[in-house]
């Protein structure tokens, strides 16, 4: 388990696949408060409309429980979810490739209070799988999700066999964020421009 929720007015440093405004910067805006049209499970790839109830059907049962026993927590639904690390938005890149396709990583800085809890999305991952759970199991999965417990930690299968996931912090954050444009970087070393 990890300490995973934090109000407080320390300077966070957060990661997000942002659209990019046409120079390939990606200083994009970030996106609004609704989970199911600003994260990159939100539009249906072309092929891929089930994913859409999947992901509104995964959203509503974490919610649903989050209400019940976590209201101290950031709802998924009225906040912000980026990548607590590079690191992490890295690895969602590698196992979701079209999810990020045309989108450049780009830095948040939290500015004044916020309230942010860090959360593995391979949770989300389990639960967009082509298969049927119980509500007792979706009730599980929802705890393990809002405890901080990652999926490697727990005995997930799928059609009987051990399901691995490498974890993918995601940092669920209500508060004001600003993007960090990055400076330009020069092939020259330094001094010598």
């Amino acid at each position: 388990m990890m300490d995973h929720l934090l109000r407080d007015s320390t300077t966070l440093e957060l990661y997000a696949w942002l659209d990019s405004d046409g120079d390939g910067d990606g200083d994009g805006e970030l996106p609004g408060w609704d989970i199911l049209i600003g994260n990159p499970f939100a539009e249906a790839l072309a092929a891929d409309r089930m994913a859409t109830v999947q992901n509104y059907f995964a959203e509503y049962h974490l919610e649903y429980f989050r209400q019940r026993l976590y209201q101290h927590f950031p709802s998924r639904l009225h906040a912000v979810v980026l990548f607590a690390t590079r690191v992490d938005a890295e690895t969602f890149r590698s196992k979701h490739p079209a999810r990020v396709f045309g989108k450049a990583l780009t830095p948040a800085r939290s500015k004044g209070t916020y309230r942010c809890s860090f959360h593995d999305a391979s949770w989300l991952d389990y639960l967009r799988l082509p298969h049927s759970l119980s509500l007792a199991t979706l009730d599980e999965i929802a705890n393990h999700y809002w405890k901080g417990a990652l999926v490697e930690e727990v005995g997930l299968t799928f059609l009987n066999e051990r399901w691995r996931e490498p974890p993918v912090i995601e940092a669920v954050f209500q508060g004001t964020l600003e993007t960090v444009i990055p400076t330009p970087q020069s092939a020259w070393l330094p001094g010598f421009a």
